[in-house]
């Protein structure tokens, strides 16, 4: 291994099943050495995680990455969203941590939005209408149902903030994570006094919003991890804003990530307000902001279903007459909460490999019928979309979100993009460069382009209908246990 031409930079992806960290030589790029420890995920009704696992994977990702890390003059930490994560006096978790997908809060995520102004209210005061998956409804709903776990509470954070500071002993968040709890108001760039208010929660619970470029601190005394002492802490951010930076997107340029969740987002320079709920007006980590759509069914239900059918996740076969909606834990975008699966149009010749096309099929067109809504009205739809996560790289999802969305699709080759995203903002901090800046130095969104091919309207047509004329069925809570 060659030496490094720069300063070495640690970015840390803390997502919903494991800890990645990358060690990054600031002036290349090029991820010197790398690790990865995994955390578990509650099943049942609910999703929730203890957040010292992620402390301790944390850990042994970066013991992972050897002299390497110890060398690194700055690191920055990516986390999955919305997480709820109640601490008490000692710093210590009061319960698990609410995850993203942890879809219980429902009812709260209704009440809320009726009891202040309705939807067009939150969507012009914090860009988004509240959904299940937000910070500010599992917060009304621990309210309900563990008032003892909210008496106890003397700190509210989300993931990356919790990993921030037990890396720095101060309570920091930046603007793209904290866009997405819905008791930020976007147009200010403060917490919202009167949302706080109504929910019960005291501001100074929360942690301080970090701008960006700003140091949040430097590794403390009195941790194992392999990082030299002053090393400098970057504030941090949510995955999705973390993926923008470390792809250095533009605005106007769309991007699906296909993961245990999927998303479509764009950069925008103007603050989003989408009061039908379908768009999350998030802020990015830079100062512009970020249109976004999420699913909660993506690679995992759709390797769930190729589980059932006992293909390999491959194993497609084209079909034209069955129709599979994989909202297999409940879905946020169509806002279906209490949905579970469903299928229709099955017939005697419907083979198994139609089945799971029939699911990839479903859980893409969730995504690209918010496509267009994340898009500014000028993005030119010629562009390539840029296709990004776990999923990117399967041929059957390539070929599915090309034949669905008529696009160009370009994969690129870089790796574990939320780490380098938060690598590309810890050399920020050292070089003073904007970081999606610094990610376009690396080249970072370089690779393999796949020519647009004929929208596939007849499949599109028959899911929107089915979807339809089913909402009944799918609105209708299911017994989970």
């Amino acid at each position: 291994m060659s030496a490094a031409e720069g300063p070495l930079v640690v970015g840390v992806d803390s997502s919903t099943q494991s800890t990645k960290a990358l060690v990054v030589d600031a002036s290349t790029g090029r991820v010197v050495a790398s690790g990865q420890a995994p955390h578990t995920v509650s099943s049942g009704a609910g999703r929730e995680t203890d957040p010292r696992q992620w402390w301790d994977a944390l850990g042994e990702a970066l013991r992972q990455c050897g002299e390497a890390a110890h060398e690194a003059a700055a690191v920055s930490v990516g986390g999955q969203q919305h997480g709820l994560v109640t601490l008490d006096g000692r710093g210590e978790p009061v319960r698990p941590a609410l995850l993203w997908n942890d879809v219980r809060s429902a009812p709260q995520a209704r009440r809320l939005t009726e009891e202040l102004g309705g939807a067009k209210f939150w969507a012009e005061r914090t860009g988004s209408v509240p959904a299940a998956s937000f910070t500010v409804t599992k917060w009304a709903w621990l309210a309900e149902h563990e008032p003892e776990a909210v008496r106890a509470t003397k700190a509210v954070r989300l993931p990356h903030d919790y990993l921030t500071e037990r890396l720095t002993g101060q309570g920091t968040t930046d603007r793209g994570d904290v866009s997405g709890t819905g008791w930020w108001a976007s147009a200010t760039e403060a917490y919202d006094e009167e949302i706080l208010e109504h929910v019960g929660l005291d501001p100074a619970l929360l942690p301080r919003v970090a701008r960006p470029g700003e140091v949040a601190g430097t590794v403390r005394d009195g941790h194992d991890l392999p990082f030299s002492r002053g090393t400098l802490v970057a504030p941090g951010t949510g995955d999705n804003a973390a993926a923008a930076l470390g792809l250095g997107v533009r605005p106007g340029v769309a991007v699906m990530s296909l993961g245990t969740s999927g998303t479509v987002y764009a950069v925008s320079r103007q603050r989003p307000a989408d009061p039908s709920g379908t768009v999350a007006g998030f802020a990015d980590a830079r100062g512009d902001w970020l249109p976004l759509a999420c699913t909660l069914n993506c690679t995992l239900a759709v390797d769930r279903v190729a589980t059932l059918l006992g293909l390999d996740r491959e194993a497609v076969e084209p079909g034209t007459a069955v129709t599979l909606l994989p909202y297999l834990d409940g879905e946020r975008t169509p806002n279906l909460p209490n949905a579970s699966g469903l299928l229709h149009g099955l017939r005697h010749d419907t083979t198994a490999g139609q089945l799971l096309q029939a699911a990839y099929d479903g859980a893409v067109h969730s995504l690209l019928g918010a496509l267009d809504l994340v898009l500014d009205g000028d993005a030119d739809s010629s562009e390539p979309l840029l296709l990004i996560g776990g999923g990117a790289r399967g041929t059957a999802w390539q070929q599915t979100v090309r034949r669905l969305s008529g696009r160009p699709v370009q994969v690129p080759e870089a790796r574990e993009l939320v780490a380098l995203g938060a690598a590309a903002q810890a050399a920020g901090l050292l070089t003073g460069e904007d970081p999606a800046a610094v990610a376009r130095r690396w080249d970072t969104a370089a690779g393999p382009v796949f020519d647009a091919v004929e929208r596939d309207e007849e499949t599109l047509a028959r899911i929107a209908g089915v979807l339809s004329d089913a909402a009944p069925l799918l609105e209708r809570p299911t017994d989970t246990h």
